[in-house]
Parts: structure tokens; sequence; C-alpha cells
């Protein structure tokens, strides 16, 4: 069957809807790249980065992960990564009996370090257990990192966040798909300032 113009019509919205979104995250160039500093200086310094989210971010947040751990470019280093989503035994049991809403800021008080990233994904943000695991992260000292949808919810309200970011659209479609451009823009931003010698002190600003 032949496409009408309100087939090509369609296409254009859809493709339209995610214009502007994109275009909001490039325009933050500069507070994504003093993020990527700071995490590339918390690797350099024998960190590491958990990430952590719920339903579709959960699959991101082991992702991100493994992009770290075992990048998929060869010559790229592998930096230090876990996912709290991935230990299902850890996950359940923490959550039949503290409840879902402590799930990773449990797991964050007995496995993270000061010296350590915190990014939670949340796609409207206002999912309470990454909240709940972001203040536990700020608490401990960790580097913290947002990264949301929507409006940015209760999360990026979240007072002490070093860095939120936000996909700014209600199609939780569009927010996921500029998640994941946004975390594989951190992988590579974090190997460009790996890849440039002495600019990892701490104090230095690209």
């Amino acid at each position: 069957m032949p496409w009408s113009s309100d087939d090509a019509d369609a296409v254009e919205k859809i493709f339209a809807r995610r214009e502007a979104p994109v275009a909001d995250l490039a325009a933050r160039a500069d507070e994504v790249a003093r993020l990527c500093h700071a995490m590339a200086v918390r690797f350099h310094s024998g960190g590491k980065l958990v990430v952590f989210g719920n339903g579709g971010p959960s699959t991101d947040a082991q992702h991100v992960a493994v992009e770290f751990v075992h990048p998929v470019i060869v010559g790229k280093r592998a930096l230090p990564a876990i996912s709290l989503t991935a230990d299902i035994a850890t996950l359940t049991n923490i959550a039949s009996r503290a409840g879902l809403a402590e799930v990773f800021a449990h797991q964050i008080r007995f496995l993270a370090e000061p010296a350590d990233i915190a990014l939670g994904i949340s796609t409207d943000g206002d999912c309470e257990n990454v909240l709940r695991g972001l203040a536990a992260a700020r608490d401990l000292g960790m580097l913290t990192a947002a990264l949301l949808g929507g409006t940015g919810g209760r999360i990026a309200d979240l007072p002490g966040l070093d860095h939120v970011l936000v996909a700014k659209s209600a199609d939780p479609l569009v927010v996921k798909e500029i998640h994941v451009t946004t975390y594989h823009v951190l992988w590579e931003l974090v190997h460009v300032f790996f890849e440039q010698p002495g600019i990892l002190t701490p104090g230095v600003a690209s």
C-alpha cells in the first residue's frame, strides 16, 4: 500500500518530538563536560561508578556499567562500575525486609565509598528509591549525578546533588533515547579526559 501525505506528516512529527530535547542537551555541553571531568578525576583517584534505576532505567544501569567495565571500542581502558540492579538476590531481599524504597540506599551505604560516583536514572524524576539512593550517596560524600526526564520531578529538587541532567520531554520513549545518548556521551568524554595528560589534577577544568 503506498504511503500517503498523512503518513509522511506522522513521521515528521515523530522526529520533531525528539529535536528540542536533543538540542537542549547539546546546549548544556559545558555542564556535561564538567560532570565528565569530575567523573574522570574520581576514576583517576581510584573511585568506581555506581549506577541504579527502576524498570527501563534498571537495564540502562546495567548497560552503563558494562560500557565502562568492558568498553566496546578496542583500546579504551576499562573503568570500574557496578549496577545496583544486577544482583537480584540482594535487591529482592532488601525489598522484602526494608521496602522497595530502600533498595539502592541500603546498597550504597554498604558497598560504596566516598571516592565513588553515583549515577541515578529516572524517567520521570519521581522514583523514591532513586531519590533515596542519591541522597545516601550525597551524604556519603560521593560525586552525585542524576539523569532524569520530564521536568526533573522531586529528584531535581533534591538539595546537594552535584549534577542534574534532564531530558525535557513528557514522552518516555524520547526520554529513554536521550538518556542512552547522554550516557554514551559521558563514557566518550570521560575517556577524552583520560587521554589528556595532566588534566585530571583536581581543580583543572576543560
